[in-house]
C-alpha cells in the first residue's frame, strides 16, 4: 500500500516477459508490511456467580493512523527505503555502463509513440530494451516487442506508479547487457511518478500541446525533477491553444537546470534535438563508467 499517494495493490503487481511471443509470468515475491489494526478485545471474567460476563473494552487513546501528524513520518520512511533501494539501482546501472531513463507523463501524451520511433530510427546504433509500466494490459509492451526489442512488462493494479523494487525486479527480468540503455516507461501519471526514485540517469517529462500549457503549474514536482522536458506533438500547435514560450518560462521557473525540447514524434519533426540528447548523456555515461573503471582498478 502505498501511503504517500493512497494507491497501491503490490499483491497484483506482476512483471511479465515479453521476449518471447506470449506472456511468461515471473515470480513475483510479495514484501510483508506491518500495519496498525484497530480492533476490540473481549475479556471474559468469572464475578463468583458461576456466570461469566463477556464485554468490550474502549480504549482512550489515539491510533497512529488516524490523525496526520504519525501519517508523515510513515512516509517519511516509505520514500526512505524507495531512496535506498533507487541508490543501489543506480549503482548496480551505472558500474555496468548502462544508462536508465525514466520516461514519465500522464496518459496520452506519446510516451509509447516516441520510443517506437526512437527505436525504429536508431535501429542497431541503439542498443537498448524497455520496461513497460501500466496497471494493466500488456497493449505498450506489445508495440515495442514488435520493433524487436526487449521489453518487460510491470503491471501495477491499482499502483500509480513504479518503485525502486519494481524496477529491479524489472531489470532482473531483463538481463539488460553492459553498456546498453534502458528506457522505463512509468504509469501515465503527472503526480505520484515524481516522488519515486528509481535509480535512473535522468528524469524525461513529457507534455502534449493538447493538455494545455498550464501544466508546470498544476503539477509542479514532476517539472522540479525533470532533466528534461519534452513538448510533444507540435504538429497539432496550429490546432490547439498552447504557448510553448509560455510553457518554457513556467517550466524553468522551477527548474531552471532542465532542458526544453519541442517535436512531434508522429512526423519526425525535432526528433534530431531528442537523438543528440540521448548520445549526450551517453557520452557522459562513457565518462563516468571509465571514471568508475580507472578508480576501482588495481
Amino acid at each position: 500500500m502505498c501511503t504517500t499517494c493512497g494507491c497501491g495493490d503490490e499483491a497484483n503487481t506482476r512483471v511479465s516477459g515479453l521476449q518471447e511471443p506470449g506472456v511468461t509470468l515471473l515470480p513475483v515475491h510479495a514484501h510483508e508490511h506491518e500495519h496498525p489494526h484497530s480492533h476490540e478485545h473481549a475479556h471474559s471474567h468469572d464475578e463468583g456467580d458461576g456466570h461469566p460476563h463477556s464485554h468490550d473494552h474502549e480504549h482512550d487513546h489515539d491510533h497512529p493512523h488516524a490523525h496526520r501528524p504519525e501519517t508523515i513520518p510513515l512516509e517519511q520512511n516509505l520514500l526512505a527505503k524507495n531512496d535506498l533501494l533507487a541508490a543501489r539501482n543506480r549503482g548496480w546501472l551505472e558500474g555496468r555502463g548502462i544508462r536508465a531513463f525514466n520516461v514519465m507523463s500522464s496518459p496520452g501524451a506519446g510516451k509509447t509513440t516516441l520510443l517506437v520511433r526512437t527505436l525504429a530510427d536508431l535501429g542497431d546504433s541503439l542498443r537498448a530494451g524497455v520496461i513497460e509500466g501500466d496497471q494493466e494490459t500488456s497493449l505498450d509492451a506489445d508495440r515495442i516487442r514488435a520493433v524487436g526489442r526487449p521489453v518487460i512488462q510491470i503491471n501495477t493494479g491499482a499502483g500509480c506508479h513504479l518503485d525502486a523494487d519494481m524496477l529491479r525486479r524489472g531489470l532482473d527480468a531483463l538481463d539488460p547487457e553492459t553498456g546498453s540503455t534502458v528506457f522505463i516507461e512509468n504509469v501515465g501519471n503527472l503526480v505520484c511518478p515524481a516522488l519515486f526514485d528509481l535509480g535512473e540517469a535522468a528524469k524525461v517529462v513529457i507534455v502534449s500541446v493538447t493538455e494545455g500549457d498550464d501544466k508546470p503549474h498544476k503539477y509542479p514536482h514532476m517539472f522540479m525533477a525533470a532533466d528534461l522536458v519534452i513538448v510533444n506533438k507540435s504538429d497539432l500547435l496550429p490546432y490547439v491553444e498552447f504557448d510553448v514560450d509560455g510553457f518554457r518560462r513556467r517550466t524553468r521557473q522551477l527548474n531552471p537546470r532542465t532542458e526544453f525540447l519541442v517535436l512531434s514524434a508522429t512526423t519526425g519533426d525535432g526528433l534530431a534535438g531528442w537523438y543528440d540528447w540521448l548520445g549526450g548523456t551517453s557520452s557522459r555515461s562513457s565518462t563516468l563508467t571509465e571514471s568508475l573503471t580507472n578508480t576501482l582498478s588495481p
